[in-house]
């Protein structure tokens, strides 16, 4: 799978993770023997960028069964959404003996949606005193903030702090948002070359549902050619489905512009319905 260069993160990462969450058996209580089977073969596929969250039900706990063997040689994140030091301190000791490692590579402050949050993450008593402290313990090696809802307050996040990396939605769809991500926090983004990751990529799929877009290799695709956009993590109901999605990571080549205002032309008529979530605080 290709890789790139994650910001000023320095690290290589392949162009699309597994993500954790989503409606699949990585999130779902009593799904084991599914999601270790994803996660698995995820690895087998060269897939070395695993997303999670100590809110992804028995994401973490998931993923801490298989990785810990391969744990040199991946790239593992996990977040937090307490925005307070005690409360990000205790889910960040809960991702690690989940995870089954003493260290993060990176560490972000999950779905980050309202300017009065930045403050209290930032202010005397926020979780940024735990994100720093836990990197001078050298337990998390990278920061980062995350958000579907707002791009405004992921912006001035970046203003506010030098966090190494943001994970926002980005689709055909959201370009048609009154408030598009790609257009107001991905500037600011490549201006302090903070790595980009991007979700939401088939919007839960609802792109294809709707008919706005044929398949993955038009939602990849257009993602993955925006510039300043670095990788994106896709969760997977099924192995069939993560082996689909890497081969069209395997098969990425960037689109022009010309394929990129044809995709969001397409997308133009279901956008509504394919930014659901960013409704979501």
């Amino acid at each position: 799978m290709p890789e790139r260069i994650l910001g000023n993160t320095g690290i290589s990462v392949p162009l699309m993770g597994l993500g954790g969450a989503g409606q699949t058996p990585l999130s779902w209580e009593g799904s084991e023997s599914s999601a270790i089977a994803i996660i698995e073969r995820a690895l087998e596929l060269g897939i070395r960028y695993f997303d999670t969250a100590a809110s992804y039900g028995p994401s973490e706990d998931y993923l801490g069964q298989v990785l810990p063997p391969h744990r040199q040689q991946i790239f593992l994140a996990s977040k937090t959404g307490a925005r307070d030091r005690d409360g990000a301190w205790r889910d960040l000791e809960q991702s690690l003996t989940r995870l089954k490692t003493d260290y993060l590579d990176l560490w972000q402050f999950h779905h980050v949606s309202f300017n009065q949050e930045l403050d209290m993450l930032l202010g005397k008593d926020g979780a940024i005193h735990a994100l720093e402290e836990a990197k001078q313990q050298k337990i998390v090696r990278f920061s980062g903030i995350t958000g579907h809802h707002e791009p405004a307050v992921i912006a001035e996040g970046l203003r506010r702090f030098p966090f190494d990396t943001i994970l926002i939605s980005i689709n055909a769809a959201d370009s048609h948002h009154p408030r598009p991500f790609a257009a107001s926090a991905l500037p600011v983004a490549r201006e302090r070359k903070v790595g980009v990751i991007a979700m939401k990529i088939p919007a839960y799929g609802r792109l294809f549902s709707s008919g706005a877009l044929e398949g993955m290799h038009q939602a990849m695709g257009y993602t993955l050619s925006l510039p300043g956009v670095h990788c994106c993590v896709i969760a997977a109901e099924t192995v069939a489905q993560l082996e689909h999605n890497v081969s069209v990571a395997r098969a990425f080549k960037p689109l022009t512009g010309a394929e990129i205002a044809a995709i969001e032309q397409r997308a133009a008529v279901a956008w509504q319905e394919n930014t659901f979530f960013r409704a979501w605080t």
